[in-house]
């Protein structure tokens, strides 16, 4: 009978052309949005490469100081200091890596200038992150303690440096701001949208520029706290506010006085909406609600469309329902053809959809639009999204039918 009921709706969607393609365009179309939307955010905010343990990591990326007015105030990455002195030294987390945010340089090969983003780190970085080393390894705290002029570069780095290279550039050297450094090891690339590991190139912080001698709380460096299990994070959290309570207050640093700070070790997305959003309670909250609504849009202006769509094709079949309600068909039996219908056309509209998503997304990833782009499908928010155009598909199909189903055998013959 399911089949009977399929062949009948492939019939009826060959015989409406225009309403068929109106109805796919708008299944299609909401669900490619969605896919395409919630992919780009699981980019930017899910556990990829190569942070790959982002999930159970802690960044401590700022701090706020404020005076006895709470008026006057700085904010900033805080300083290699802070978090040797107040971070390496807790107890409950695996490991805590340090690096400063992104900076910039030069080099020249050729006499063509390379305009490069670097980052200065210590040995736990390459712990505590999952970077895939190409050729080479990363240097260590041997490496450190030696003040060793060494580097890690990018792949994209070895391509435009060593162009000439066929093999290995481990050992060799890169001149860069006037001082040779050399090659350690080569990575594959990070994204430019992962700003606390992206960089073409890697120093030891105690490489020249990199301040990390700087006294201060304040500075240009971020930590990356990586927790033995994610149960471990509030214990993490809450050793570290400890830590950062026993600094003594008021102090003066570059001429301002402050009496209080803030600074805290928090998830990639709730230090993310730090930087737009003040409360940590509710930040999470405005920032679903925002997520929501615009999804909600996106999913309301189609839906709409299909329920009005769904009603005229019912009701345009009012006499083909007359006709088979006179030959003895239960009102049962057309509510199951109509929702088997809506069902069919739905899984069509996802399948269109599904192909879209991956095609756009394969665009993106291999553009260059983002460098080491890598958008995947999510397939939960796929399957959620379905169900919610199948539930509209059924409501605007069924209620309808329902309405016909039970008029009478001469009012369904008229209409």
């Amino acid at each position: 009978m399911i089949l009977n009921y399929i062949k009948i709706a492939w019939k009826v969607l060959l015989r409406h052309p225009f309403y068929t393609f109106i109805t796919l365009f708008g299944i299609s179309l909401t669900l490619t949005v969605l896919m395409v939307l919630t992919s780009f955010l699981d980019h930017l905010f899910g556990t990829h490469y190569p942070e790959g343990k982002r999930d159970r990591s802690l960044y401590i990326t700022r701090m706020m100081q404020m005076d006895t007015t709470q008026n006057g105030r700085n904010m900033g990455p805080v300083s290699f200091n802070f978090l040797r002195d107040y971070a390496k030294t807790l107890k409950t987390p695996e490991r805590v890596g340090i690096s400063t945010m992104m900076g910039f340089a030069n080099t020249y090969i050729n006499g063509k200038r390379i305009k490069l983003n670097t980052k200065y780190t210590d040995a736990d970085f390459w712990y505590v992150t999952d970077f895939q080393f190409l050729e080479g390894k990363p240097y260590n705290e041997q490496n450190i303690a030696n003040g060793e002029n060494v580097v890690v570069i990018t792949d994209d780095l070895r391509k435009q440096y060593f162009e000439d290279s066929d093999g290995s550039v481990v050992g060799k050297y890169i001149d860069i701001e006037n001082i040779k450094y050399r090659v350690i090891g080569v990575t594959k690339g990070s994204p430019a949208t992962r700003p606390y590991t992206y960089s073409d190139v890697y120093f030891p912080y105690t490489a020249p520029k990199s301040n990390y001698q700087s006294e201060g709380l304040r500075g240009m460096y971020v930590g990356i706290v990586l927790a033995k299990d994610k149960a471990d994070i509030p214990a993490i959290q809450e050793e570290f506010n400890s830590a950062v309570s026993r600094i003594s207050l008021p102090r003066t640093e570059n001429g301002f006085k402050f009496h209080t700070i803030k600074v805290g070790a928090n998830t990639y997305l709730d230090d993310f909406l730090g930087n737009f959003l003040q409360g940590e309670e509710t930040r999470r909250t405005i920032f679903f609600s925002i997520i929501g609504f615009i999804m909600l849009m996106i999913m309301g202006l189609p839906a709409i469309n299909l329920v009005n769509v769904n009603v005229s094709r019912i009701l345009e079949r009012a006499s083909e329902i007359g006709v088979r309600k006179s030959f003895g068909a239960p009102s049962r039996a057309l509510l199951w053809q109509f929702i088997i219908e809506n069902i069919f056309i739905t899984f069509i509209g996802g399948l269109v959809a599904l192909l879209l998503s991956f095609l756009i997304i394969l665009l993106i990833n291999t553009s260059g639009w983002i460098a080491y782009a890598d958008l995947t499908i999510n397939f939960n928010v796929f399957a959620v999204s379905m169900g919610v155009c199948l539930v509209f598909g059924l409501l605007s199909g069924v209620l309808p039918a329902m309405r016909m189903s039970k008029m009478k055998i001469v009012d369904a013959l008229k209409a």
